[in-house]
């Protein structure tokens, strides 16, 4: 039998990801911040000054991505990059006042938005879909290790 496209599961995640995309981004309209800048400022508030390369390995964003991502957060006044305090090659991206101020309410709008994103779930389904989503993620085949064109 062959598997049909709306039953992919690269199909259902696609979806599942864009539904969840749009309704984070509406959730973000009021703060003039996309959803990822929003989760970029959500990182340095929970740790602030890091170096761009730690950002990007907790992003899950490339280098390229993330550099024009905090080049628009820095021309909106929200973060600023120092010279890191042991490496003279890197540097720290850092939470302006401003930036730092904007934090509570993303994490407010987050943990509201994650509720009523998943409110059609009961409590048990919603640990078990975290639970199968970080299992997912964790799995070998969803490493960041490239697959050779024509390996499968």
């Amino acid at each position: 039998m062959t598997l049909r496209v709306e039953n992919c599961i690269f199909f259902l995640l696609a979806r599942a990801n864009q539904a969840a995309t749009r309704f984070w981004t509406a959730c973000l309209t009021d703060m003039d911040i996309t959803a990822v800048q929003a989760m970029i400022l959500n990182f340095l508030g929970q740790e602030d000054a890091v170096t761009s390369r730690e950002l990007s390995e907790r992003s899950g964003l490339d280098p390229a991505t993330l550099t024009a991502l905090l080049d628009r957060l820095v021309t909106s006044g929200l973060v600023e990059r120092r010279p890191h305090p042991n490496d003279r090659r890197a540097v720290c991206v850092c939470l302006t006042l401003k930036g730092r101020n904007r934090v509570p309410l993303i994490r407010m709008k987050l943990e509201r938005a994650n509720s009523d994103f998943l409110a059609t779930l009961n409590d048990a389904e919603q640990v078990e879909l975290r639970r199968l989503l970080l299992a997912v993620r964790k799995s070998p085949a969803s490493s960041d290790v490239r697959v050779k064109k024509g390996e499968i």
